[in-house]
């Protein structure tokens, strides 16, 4: 038995869920998200309370039972609270900043990156080295914090790159000269 999948999931007070066939649709004061359920998982609403349910004990139907229960929790939160991803930047010279429509990064690399905003994330930048990413889809939050990383991950050495915010990196003593 799923762990995960068998847990319920409770609805706030200003979120409504919908099923309609195989699409699940959910609407709440921040936005609204759907998702189309696979084969074998189904979702039921009584009252506040979502349950969701796998059509037979396969190993495909409970390797999606649990999955399909935490995409629709997170939809849940997503559309009530919204989801947020901050950034730092450190290392002298290295700064972002939003301008229209892109993210415009200057990571010490010959020319500025301008990686584009997608479609539902609002991303502000403080003190040119902050970065916050915020939206109601975990994935999409997550996946554009993941490629504004990517640009320059943190380095053992010196420590510079970019970072997630409480990230720990792990530093490594550099060359010694030996006498």
């Amino acid at each position: 038995m799923s762990r995960v999948g068998i847990k319920p999931i409770t609805l706030p007070d200003k979120v409504k869920l919908s099923v309609s066939g195989r699409n699940v649709e959910v609407e709440g004061p921040k936005g609204k998200l759907s998702i189309d359920l696979p084969r074998g998982v189904d979702v039921k609403v009584e009252e506040s309370t979502v349950t969701v349910t796998r059509q037979s004990e396969s190993r495909e139907h409970r390797a999606l039972h649990g999955t399909v229960r935490s995409l629709v929790n997170n939809m849940i939160t997503g559309v009530s609270q919204g989801f947020v991803k901050e950034l730092e930047i450190q290392g002298v010279g290295m700064r972002a900043a939003v301008k229209g429509k892109e993210l415009d990064l200057s990571l010490g690399k010959s020319h500025p990156i301008l990686h584009p905003i997608p479609e539902g994330l609002a991303v502000s930048v403080a003190d040119n080295t902050k970065i916050k990413v915020e939206g109601i889809d975990k994935q999409v939050v997550g996946q554009f914090a993941a490629e504004v990383r990517s640009y320059y991950p943190p380095e053992p050495y010196k420590g510079k790159g970019v970072r997630y915010v409480g990230e720990y990196v792990r530093r490594k003593e550099g060359k010694s000269v030996a006498k």
